[in-house]
């Protein structure tokens, strides 16, 4: 009887040891990414940088316990090309979507952060706009690594927030009530993409999960429910701005701003409620430069001026739909418990394309050597003292009508087809007023260089089904 029971003592011992050998404790520390892009959302469009009128709590309270970025800038100037740069790593002379025509599909081969990420292990889910690949192409999210993609595929589809229907998993999902008018319906998408990112957190506590806020506010068209409560808030100021679509624009702009800030609190409140936390890292964003809203004599930079600095009175040149500083600086914020020191402020100079190798060394997970990007993580993490962190030799931007290229302080850029490239010193020029072509001949010819290095030949994404993807606002 005894041996008997050492035998089974034996057994037991076994067991534990090969059920302990093949859990793989990876799967439990690896952290969850949560990373919220808002678009269009300016630099200075907060509380925390002295914006004189929005009132943005919850992200002000991430930048103040976690790191953020003064010079982390966007991967592209308008909305496809800069999550193009995003989602595959790639600066715009070598990813695949690089115009803002809505159609444009990624390739069937690209390498994506999502199946990057689900590879190493994570559930992927994405809310709110896609925009790099219509239903029946090549480019929908479902192709790209994401287990479940719930918004607009088309960006031009989300030009509203009344929306017919939406999009999961390149099924549509109709909204009761709405008719395809723009301002107004009865459900309103916003608030149905949060909480299906609410949902989708709460379901994936138990595993490691990465979710792509791909917010559209505070982009126009402007509207929301009247029972709102950030529109609640502004709904009888009486301002001096310019309308451009609707009556209450600038009052609706600033709601917005507001109603996300108290989304990502909501978001910060449920990973506490899970007990996740503590062990999930936390990105806030701009997509792109902001744009200048509301503009008239009495504001010239735009009502909200979000490229106006409040304490100077200095601002960055131009905005969305530009390569001068105005188009490519964005928020950009880190916040991870006890890991990210609290407070920090960061003036590396990185963009879009290090987003996918930083996520790679949070997560695990390995980088397709396609990507341009260098990983932030020594940064984030303080790892700089003995020079961890490696930097550019250039940054490179491109579309179909301008160039520009960032080395150091040093910034290049040909605004247009029929314009030289102008130079500028941004360490004492920041407003890009001082063009320096000349007085720096050899620089500019240095950059021109990396110009040349960075570009390759666009390929294209397939259409592979013409009758599914969206046929305008009025139509299914």
């Amino acid at each position: 009887m005894k041996r008997s029971k050492n035998i089974l003592v034996l057994l037991f011992l076994v067991f534990i040891t090969i059920t302990a050998c093949n859990t793989k404790p990876d799967a439990i520390k690896k952290p969850n990414i949560v990373y919220i892009m808002m678009d269009e959302w300016g630099y200075y469009e907060s509380s925390g940088m002295g914006h004189p009128i929005l009132e943005t709590p919850n992200i002000d309270k991430l930048a103040s316990e976690g790191m953020r970025f003064t010079q982390f800038l966007a991967g592209g100037n308008v909305c496809a090309p800069t999550r193009s740069t995003f989602i595959t790593g790639q600066h715009t002379g070598h990813t695949t979507v690089r115009s803002n025509s809505g159609g444009l599909a990624l390739a069937e081969d690209d390498v994506s952060i999502a199946s990057m990420l689900k590879e190493a292990g994570y559930t992927t889910g994405g809310f709110g706009k896609w925009g790099l690949g219509d239903v029946g192409t090549t480019g929908v999210p479902e192709k790209h690594g994401f287990d479940t993609f719930f918004g607009y595929y088309h960006q031009v589809h989300a030009h509203t927030y009344y929306p017919r229907y939406l999009v999961h998993n390149s099924k549509k999902v109709p909204l009761e009530g709405n008719t395809g008018d723009f301002l107004s319906g009865k459900t309103f998408s916003h608030h149905l993409v949060h909480e299906k990112g609410l949902e989708f957190i709460r379901s994936k506590k138990s595993e490691p999960f990465f979710a792509y806020m791909a917010w559209t506010p505070p982009h126009g068209y402007w509207a929301m429910p009247d029972d709102e409560p950030a529109w609640q808030k502004y709904i009888n100021k009486e301002w001096d701005a310019t309308n451009q679509k609707g009556e209450y624009d600038a009052q609706m702009y600033a709601a917005m701003v507001e109603m996300v800030d108290r989304q990502i609190g909501e978001i910060v409140s449920l990973l506490e409620e899970l007990g996740i936390a503590d062990n999930t890292i936390i990105f806030v964003s701009g997509d792109n430069g902001g744009q200048p809203y509301f503009k008239n004599e009495n504001h010239p930079h735009g009502f909200f001026a979000p490229n106006l600095n409040p304490e100077t009175g200095k601002r960055f040149r131009g905005g969305k739909g530009n390569f001068y500083e105005g188009g490519l600086r964005i928020p950009f914020i880190a916040y991870w418990p006890e890991k990210i020191e609290a407070g920090s402020v960061s003036n590396h100079l990185g963009y879009f394309p290090d987003i996918m190798p930083t996520l790679a060394d949070i997560a695990g997970a390995k980088a397709p050597a396609s990507t341009d990007g260098i990983s932030i993580a020594p940064t984030l993490f303080g790892d700089t003292s003995k020079g961890f962190q490696k930097q550019h030799d250039y940054l490179y931007w491109e579309d179909p009508k301008s160039i520009a290229v960032r080395m150091g302080d040093w910034k290049a850029i040909k605004p247009n087809k029929q314009a030289d490239y102008e130079l500028y010193d941004l360490n004492s020029d920041i407003e890009e007023q001082h063009n320096l072509a000349t007085e720096h001949p050899e620089i500019l010819e240095k950059m021109l260089s990396y110009a040349q290095q960075a570009h390759t030949p666009p390929k294209q994404g397939k259409v592979l089904d013409t009758s599914a993807g969206f046929k305008g606002h009025k139509k299914d």
